[in-house]
């Protein structure tokens, strides 16, 4: 086999061939759906003879009312039996889906902080916070008192020592 592709006006005139073929058949299918019904009618419901006196109509009106009854229980009927019938699909399709077994999509990766994840899991009326300091025992640094003068800081008390300076001075 070759590895050729088709080129795009090949394409487009199969493509175009196939259009007018399948509009060739519905317009087919239209002319048969219309020829069925025609034929249809003309077996189930006969034209009706207006031509005589008044009892003669009353009698033709009588026997159209009941053949408009008869249809619309035979409507009914064939809703019935499809409404069973649609069920019954519905049912077969759930007993499938169970017999297969549920398939598990392939999962992706999502970036979302635990908070988020846990909100989306748990929804908006459960908040938990993971703020994993609150959780833990506060405790105070304490300070330490420092010997009062025995590392001694120069800086202190230097106007105290400047005054004692001039004391030895001004003799």
């Amino acid at each position: 086999m070759s590895d050729k592709k088709m080129t795009s006006s090949r394409r487009h005139h199969l493509k175009s061939l196939i259009l007018s073929i399948a509009a060739g058949w519905l317009a087919q299918e239209k002319k048969d759906d219309i020829a069925a019904k025609e034929a249809h009618m003309a077996e189930n419901c006969p034209a009706p003879n207006l031509s005589g006196d008044h009892a003669a109509l009353m009698e033709t009106c009588k026997k159209m009312a009941a053949l408009l009854d008869r249809l619309d229980e035979e409507r009914y009927d064939v809703a019935a039996k499809v409404g069973k019938a649609d069920i019954e699909i519905e049912d077969l399709k759930i007993k499938v889906v169970d017999l297969a077994g549920v398939k598990k999509p392939a999962l992706k990766k999502v970036r979302m902080s635990a908070d988020a994840m846990l909100k989306a899991l748990l929804g908006s009326k459960h908040t938990v916070n993971l703020d994993l300091r609150s959780s833990l025992k506060q405790v105070k640094k304490e300070v330490k008192e420092e010997p009062a003068e025995a590392a001694g800081d120069w800086r202190k008390n230097i106007e105290d020592k400047a005054d004692r300076k001039k004391m030895f001075e001004t003799t």
